[in-house]
């Protein structure tokens, strides 16, 4: 008899076993015929595809046991894009992509439900002018406030009481009398002249 020979699989030959990632992609408020049909499902960026059903249904067929990130990809929406875990025993975690924070895990429901977070904005929207930009320029700071504060501080000391106001003048520098400007320009223009005169009238009584 001949002896039988008994062929054991290795693991390399083990195919594994191929799962598929549902989901479902709410349309925006305002949706266009094109929307269906411009829509697709990139999974880790493109290495698999997938399309949406007429209920915005999709599914993703062949994935083996992985991590996967899956983005909705569509010309005129933002769709976030989800992080889809399948371990060994098919078991499927759904969860946000965090690239900054990776430790931080946020946990999504299953089958997927992916909505749109707003419309594409290309270009930037200029800036409309506004009052409180003018009122907050730094120019407009330096003039304001302290004409502000001449308006309001005597008021205050006004206000306060007589005991208040002398220990305020009190703490206060003295003044110095400080000649007018009309007497400063009377003296410029007539002190020379004067002073000429009194040197002429010191000279004639010399030679008297």
């Amino acid at each position: 008899m001949t002896p039988s020979v008994g062929v054991v699989a290795s693991d390399e030959d083990v195919v594994p076993e191929k799962h598929v990632i549902e989901g479902k992609v709410v349309p925006p408020e305002i949706a266009t015929s094109e929307w269906l049909t411009s829509t697709r499902i990139l999974v880790n960026g493109g290495e698999q595809l997938g399309f949406l059903r007429s209920d915005g249904s999709f599914s993703v067929h062949n994935l083996a046991p992985g991590s996967y990130v899956v983005e909705v990809a569509n010309p005129d929406h933002v769709y976030e894009p989800v992080r889809v875990d399948i371990n060994s025993k098919g078991k499927f975690r759904a969860r946000r992509v965090n690239y900054i924070q990776s430790n931080l895990i946020q946990t999504l429901a299953y089958p997927l439900k992916l909505k749109s977070r707003g419309p594409f904005q290309y270009f930037q929207i200029r800036e409309t002018w506004r009052i409180t930009d003018f009122l907050m320029n730094p120019m407009v700071l330096m003039m304001v406030v302290p004409l502000l504060l001449i308006m309001v501080l005597p008021k205050l000391m006004n206000a306060a009481d007589p005991e208040t106001q002398r220990e305020m003048h009190q703490m206060q520098m003295p003044k110095y009398d400080m000649p007018e400007l009309s007497e400063m320009m009377t003296t410029l223009f007539t002190g020379g002249n004067k002073r000429q005169q009194q040197a002429k009238t010191t000279r004639v009584a010399k030679k008297r």
